[in-house]
């Protein structure tokens, strides 16, 4: 797995920064602070301090007419990758260097729109363990990467790769290939991750809206194949994120002691209980649910089977979402961006506040619980000494209007400003590219 720590490698050592924020997102406590400095010192913050100040030689960055956070945080990507009506056809055309340019291009994106870390909850080739390789040497842009390489299916189930080919294409793939039957399969696929370099794993417990396959929700793992995986994992320090929508699988997939449940869809009171007694989180991927809908209703953009699947699903997350969140579920933020587009992750924020979230614990959710999920909240998710200078500003107050959340003129990550609205700062800023808040999105 990638250690953390090589990400400051990528920081240009010796700069020094003094970013003066007007007002500063408090995400341990949800709360807005006035008129605080930032010191940033070698990719990491060094203090905060109350009013405006200076340190010789450092660089200031005037921020005061801005409401600065920490970087964002997306618990469910797909950078490889974007849906169209075309999908279903790409697997049988592209090759893996065409899904590997496609995530250069969706990684910068994702950075540029104030995402400073996400995972990738499945990908094509294990061509984002690569990705993730290249971000933290410096030599392409993109987010902090967490991988989970191939998810983890059973025969037919939703990420089996060879779902809707005819039979003599078909054939049987194996766990290398992410398909697993029986609990010495579920062990080895793991395993497999850790070989590839994976740094989580990522399981579907349940049918699925896009994939080709009848049942968007039937359960697709025993028990006890599921709970090799959670053991196994353990034992190679993964952390496990599950797709789910159905409620038997979500069942099985919690009493194993999974990290997470992704989607949800048809979670009830009994499984909002277990999670909250096992501690497990939500990630809701309320964009998900709109995009599928809203695509559903276009004739001939999914397939007949799909198609069915998405008029279904898609309506009823954001109202599990609602009932999640008010019987205290523990939620982190994810897009299931590659499903919508990359870079307008911030419209999930939106779509949680509509759900009764209040914006300071839905940015929170993009932030410290996020850092929480993956196990990283000592060195990310809020603006504290000795953390990683992740760090983005919005012009305005998001507390009072989340929608200033997908404009986001001002992108550092681990010491580098990579986007800051021209004439904010004092000197030359490493890669600054000086881009202008009209276009933050």
């Amino acid at each position: 797995m990638a250690a953390l720590g090589v990400v400051a490698s990528a920081a240009v050592f010796g700069e020094s920064y003094a970013i003066h924020a007007g007002k500063l997102f408090d995400s341990e406590k949800a709360t807005l602070l006035a008129e605080q400095t930032i010191h940033v010192v070698d990719g990491h913050i060094d203090s905060v301090e109350p009013g405006y100040q200076q340190r010789e030689g450092a660089s200031v960055i005037d921020l005061r007419g801005y409401t600065v956070l920490p970087g964002l945080m997306d618990m469910h990507t797909h950078l490889l990758s974007e849906h169209s009506a075309r999908s279903y056809m790409d697997r049988f055309i592209l090759n893996a260097p065409d899904y590997t340019l496609r995530g250069v291009v969706n990684a910068e994106k994702t950075l540029m729109a104030g995402f400073t870390t996400v995972r990738d909850l499945g990908d094509m080739y294990n061509a984002t363990v690569s990705l993730r390789k290249a971000i933290n040497a410096g030599a392409i842009d993109g987010p902090r990467v967490f991988t989970a390489a191939k998810s983890i299916a059973t025969t037919g189930g939703h990420a089996d790769p060879t779902n809707g080919f005819r039979a003599d294409l078909m054939g049987n793939p194996v766990p290398g290939e992410g398909v697993v039957n029986g609990v010495a399969a579920a062990r080895e696929a793991v395993r497999q991750r850790y070989k590839d370099g994976a740094d989580l794993i990522k399981i579907t417990a349940t049918g699925g809206v896009l994939s080709m396959a009848k049942s968007g929700q039937n359960p697709q793992f025993m028990q006890d194949e599921l709970e090799a995986i959670v053991q196994t994992a353990k034992d190679y320090g993964f952390s496990v994120a599950v797709h789910a929508h159905g409620k038997e699988g979500m069942k099985r997939a919690v009493n194993a002691g999974v990290d997470s449940i992704e989607h949800g869809t048809y979670m009830d009171a009994e499984v909002m209980s277990l999670m909250r007694r096992n501690g497990t989180w939500m990630v809701p991927t309320l964009m998900a649910g709109e995009w599928v809908t809203e695509k559903a209703r276009v004739d001939g953009f999914f397939p007949d089977m799909v198609r069915v699947k998405a008029a279904e699903i898609g309506p009823l997350m954001q109202e599990t979402f609602s009932e999640a969140y008010r019987r205290g579920v523990r939620i982190a933020f994810g897009t299931d961006s590659g499903v919508s587009a990359h870079g307008g992750n911030a419209r999930e924020f939106v779509l949680m506040v509509d759900g009764g979230m209040p914006a300071a614990e839905a940015l929170q959710a993009a932030t410290l619980n996020a850092a929480q999920l993956l196990r990283v909240e000592d060195e990310l998710g809020s603006i504290a000494s000795g953390k990683h200078a992740d760090i983005v500003a919005v012009k305005g107050n998001p507390l009072e209007d989340i929608t200033l959340m997908q404009s986001v003129p001002f992108v550092m990550k681990a010491g580098i400003v990579y986007k800051q609205p021209q004439g904010e700062t004092s000197a030359s800023a490493g890669t600054l590219e000086d881009e202008g808040e009209e276009q933050g999105q």
